[in-house]
């Protein structure tokens, strides 16, 4: 039997739920599509989908679970939701702020945000970070975050820099 994961973060699309699942999956490496599930007849009078159209599209990425919803144009995403994604070095926030930032919103970036293409909000972000702590008495934080306020794509060289006092 499956393992049925306790919280699923659920993505409410219009009508790109399967798009977005191949999308996903294809930039991170461990990650798999497990399951598409598809409307019928029943319900039509309230859902309003075609028969046989996909319904959700679940996948997983590093072992968490994702579904997608096809569930039509009643809501939008925005920024109040974002998914993380902690990144060892450079290349790899090189790697996924091309990857998700493809086709996206180019206004939407700011200390390591972005919007993907369907208007999903990710922060690439080095785990670094977490190294430098959130003292606010402590200058090197201090100037490292005043470094990360002044970025879009999150750049460790400079932030170590920053924290050090160069």
């Amino acid at each position: 039997m499956a393992t049925k994961h306790k919280l699923s973060p659920n993505f409410w699309f219009d009508n790109q739920a399967e798009e977005a699942a191949n999308f996903y999956v294809s930039i991170f490496k461990d990650s798999k599509i497990t399951k598409t599930t598809y409307y019928g007849n029943v319900g039509n009078d309230i859902h309003g989908q075609k028969a046989g159209s996909v319904m959700t599209v679940e996948y997983e990425i590093e072992g968490q679970r994702f579904v997608n919803l096809n569930g039509g144009p009643v809501f939008r995403f925005n920024e109040s939701i974002s998914f993380i994604v902690d990144c060892e070095t450079q290349e790899e926030i090189d790697y996924y702020w091309e990857k998700l930032g493809d086709g996206g919103d180019p206004k939407a970036q700011q200390c390591g945000w972005l919007k993907d293409k369907f208007g999903v909000s990710w922060q690439v972000v080095p785990v670094m970070l977490e190294e430098m702590g959130s003292n606010p008495d402590d200058p090197g934080y201090l100037r490292a975050f005043g470094a990360m306020m002044q970025m879009k794509k999150m750049d460790i060289a400079a932030l170590e820099k920053a924290y050090r006092g160069e």
